[in-house]
C-alpha cells in the first residue's frame, strides 16, 4: 500500500500510533520505548517505526509542524493503513503561572485560529473533542505515577509567532491551558473518519514566566512519560 506521503506495506503500521511532531523524535521513542523496531516509512524523512510493547504492537511516526502536516498523515493512517487510535504527543506552551516545564497536558478539547475545521463543517465553527476514555486512561496512570496532570482545553495555531499582541492574555481570561500547533486538526480527522485520538502534551514552555526547555530537554520530553502511556492505552485489552 503506497499513498502520496507513506510507503508501507499493509499491516506494517499497529492500530495505536504515537505521533510526536519531529521525525527524529518518533526515532527516539520508537527506540527508547518499544522492543523488535522496524522502520515503515521514510518519505520525505517523515520517519515511521513499529515495534512491540510487552508484546503488543505500536507505531510511531513523526506528524510535523502545523495541522495541514498532521492532517496529511492522519488522514493516510486512518483512511489506507487501518489505524484505529492516533496519541499527539508533543510539547505545549502553558498559559499560567501555575503551570511547570514538564507537567502534561491532556487536551479535552481544542480551538484553533485555524480555517480548517471550519471549511470542513460548512462555515460553522467546530469544537473537536479527544477520546475521553483514552485521556482518562492516561490521566489515572499519571496521577497514580505522581506527575502533574493538567486537563482541559488547548490552542493549535496556525502561528508560532501570533502577530496579534492580545492573544495570549484573551486565551488565557478563557481558561485556555496551552497552545499546540496540531491537536484541532487531528480530533476532527479522528471524528471524521469514525476512529480515536488523544493529544498528551509535555509543558516546554511556560509563557508567563518565560521559561523553556533546552533544545535537548525538548528532543527527549516525552520519553519520560511514554511507559505510563503505553501502559495506559494497551495495559488492558483496548
Amino acid at each position: 500500500m503506497t499513498t502520496p506521503h507513506i510507503e508501507a506495506n499493509p499491516g506494517d503500521f499497529a492500530e495505536l500510533v504515537l505521533m510526536p511532531g519531529d521525525p527524529l523524535r518518533a526515532k527516539n521513542l520508537a527506540e527508547s520505548a518499544l522492543d523488535e523496531v522496524r522502520q515503515v516509512n521514510s518519505v520525505r524523512n517523515m520517519l515511521a517505526f513499529t515495534g512491540s510493547w510487552r508484546g503488543r504492537p505500536v507505531s510511531v511516526m513523526g506528524s510535523g509542524m502545523g495541522m495541514p502536516s498532521i492532517s496529511i498523515y492522519a488522514h493516510e493512517l486512518f483512511a489506507d493503513f487501518g489505524v484505529q487510535r492516533i496519541v499527539r504527543v508533543g510539547t505545549c506552551g502553558a498559559l499560567h503561572e501555575h503551570m511547570r516545564l514538564g507537567d502534561l497536558v491532556l487536551a479535552t478539547a481544542a480551538s484553533t485560529d485555524s480555517s480548517m475545521n471550519r471549511q470542513r463543517f460548512g462555515g460553522w465553527d467546530y469544537a473537536p473533542a479527544g477520546d475521553f476514555d483514552m485521556l482518562q486512561a492516561v490521566h489515572s496512570k499519571g496521577r497514580a505515577a505522581g506527575l502533574t496532570v493538567h486537563t482541559g482545553d488547548v490552542f493549535s495555531t496556525d502561528y508560532f509567532y501570533h502577530p496579534d499582541k492580545d492573544f495570549i492574555a484573551r486565551l488565557t481570561r478563557l481558561g485556555v491551558l496551552a497552545l499546540d500547533m496540531e491537536t484541532a486538526a487531528l480530533y476532527a480527522l479522528a471524528r471524521e473518519h469514525g476512529r480515536r485520538a488523544a493529544t498528551l502534551l509535555t509543558v516546554s514552555d511556560v509563557l508567563p514566566s518565560a521559561q523553556h526547555f533546552t533544545p535537548a530537554q525538548r528532543q527527549a520530553a516525552f520519553g519520560e512519560v511514554a511507559h505510563i502511556v503505553l501502559d495506559a492505552l494497551l495495559g488492558e485489552p483496548a
